[in-house]
């Protein structure tokens, strides 16, 4: 068994479009997906704006859920940037960490970018998180400075997407 439930739940699961009335459940995981590393509460508090989804941005941005058993567990947006694409959002519940849904997530991430027509996907990462795009073939271009705390540097990613065929 997983940590989640029952052996397989991962293949029942579903990627879809985001409800807008699944803003506030979206932001409440970004929250705890984000605290899930150990930050203390004052850089949390920081981050709530960057994280807070609203029906608006749900409605004009392109926001994918990953949904198992009724449950959101996970989900990413899509935010043009220049002529490409850069990965707004990307967070797992931390109780179905490295169970495959944030694989899951950025394979539909790359499916629905290449769809598009973008031909780059960028990712401002959180430190704790490079390594997991690293793994699925992202590139460390370079480093871009936090918009939550001054000084603070994140990993700048870059994906090459594949020609849609």
């Amino acid at each position: 068994m997983t940590a989640y439930g029952r052996v397989g739940w991962l293949n029942t699961a579903t990627v879809r479009r985001a409800r807008p009335d699944e803003a506030d459940t979206l932001t409440i995981l970004a929250l705890r997906s984000k605290a899930h590393w150990g930050y203390d509460q004052e850089f949390i508090d920081a981050c709530r704006t960057e994280l807070t989804l609203t029906p608006g941005f749900v409605v004009k941005t392109p926001v994918r859920v990953f949904v198992a058993n009724c449950r959101l567990l996970g989900f990413y947006s899509l935010v043009r940037w220049n002529s490409d694409v850069e990965l707004g959002h990307f967070f797992v519940d931390p109780a179905v960490l490295r169970q495959g849904v944030g694989t899951r997530l950025w394979e539909d991430a790359v499916e629905q970018a290449t769809s598009r027509g973008y031909q780059r996907l960028y990712v401002q990462s959180d430190p704790n998180a490079e390594s997991f795009y690293l793994r699925l073939g992202a590139e460390r271009i370079g480093d871009v400075p936090s918009a939550v705390r001054a000084g603070r540097m994140l990993p700048l990613l870059m994906f090459e997407l594949a020609e849609e065929r």
